[in-house]
């Protein structure tokens, strides 16, 4: 299940945002997932559940917003969503696409909690950070 080593960077990533902030936990984290990515919406929320046991996350609800696919056309230039089992030019209808995309995993933003006598609400910190299976796999 690679949806488990992919939780433990994304927990990392967050650690790393969070310690950046002086954040004492992160409330929510919110990824962007394509349907290219080769991940598993539901196995990654239950990987979630054990990653973050003991983490800046312990407490942190993970939300999946899906990724559309796109290309752009080698041939006629046209930029276009597709679906995954039609990776065709809707304008033209040639073959020759570039994903532009639709196949990774993204970590859109963390919502951190601040040392309470700092504030009294969580702060939210955008991040561009990338983690995609194929990073993951070298790793």
């Amino acid at each position: 299940m690679h949806e488990l080593a992919l939780c433990q960077e994304l927990i990392a990533e967050v650690t790393r945002i969070a310690a950046a902030h002086d954040a004492v936990g992160a409330s929510r984290i919110l990824v962007m997932l394509g349907p290219l990515s080769g991940v598993e919406a539901p196995l990654l929320k239950r990987a979630f559940l054990v990653a973050r046991v003991g983490t800046v996350a312990e407490e942190a609800t993970l939300e999946i917003e899906q990724q559309p696919l796109s290309v752009r056309c080698t041939v006629c230039g046209a930029k276009s969503e597709v679906t995954p089992t039609n990776l065709l030019c809707r304008t033209c209808g040639a073959w020759q696409v570039e994903i532009l995309e639709g196949d990774a995993l993204l970590l859109k933003s963390v919502e951190l909690f601040l040392d309470t006598a700092a504030e009294d609400h969580p702060v939210e910190q955008k991040a561009a950070a990338e983690t995609t299976s194929a990073q993951l796999g070298n790793g």
